[in-house]
Order: C-alpha cells, then sequence, then structure tokens
C-alpha cells in the first residue's frame, strides 16, 4: 500500500512540475507531430463521397442556415419599410 502511496505522490508531483513548467515559459500545448494538418488533410472527415449520416447533418445545416437568411432578410425588409415610413 506505501508503494501505490508513493507512486501516486511522485505522478502528482511530475504533474505538478510539467504544469509549472508550461506557465512559466508562457507557451501554449501543442502536438508534437502536428496533427491533422500534417497529414494534409483540412478536417477529420476529408472524403470525396461523404457518408449517409454526414450528408443528413450537412442538409440540416443547409436548412439552418437558409432559415436563418431568409429571417434576417424578412427584418431587413421590415426594417427599411418602417424607415420609409417614419416621420423625419
Amino acid at each position: 500500500m506505501q508503494t501505490l502511496i508513493l507512486a501516486f505522490i511522485l505522478m502528482l508531483l511530475v504533474f505538478g512540475g510539467m504544469a509549472i513548467g508550461v506557465m512559466v515559459q508562457r507557451k501554449s500545448i501543442a502536438g508534437s507531430c502536428g496533427g491533422i494538418g500534417a497529414l494534409g488533410m483540412e478536417k477529420a472527415c476529408d472524403c470525396d463521397n461523404p457518408c449517409d449520416k454526414k450528408l443528413k447533418r450537412m442538409g440540416a445545416e443547409e436548412k439552418v442556415h437558409s432559415e436563418r437568411l431568409a429571417k434576417e432578410q424578412e427584418r431587413l425588409a421590415k426594417e427599411k419599410a418602417w424607415q420609409e415610413k417614419r416621420i423625419h
């Protein structure tokens, strides 16, 4: 049991030391390999033909975007009408 507690305390000291080192250097933590960008991919799903789940999600996002655009156009039309009818 003492070995387990000693190992836990040692790990806490190591993590604490690494955290203090990052704070002192004022550098952000970054991956060593460069991540997805190093592979030449722009996003995690870089398929030529997206799967059905992705197509469904893209359709839902397009619908939301078009609804927001329609609401914004309606709001602008109302504002323009209000500006024309306004008494100066």
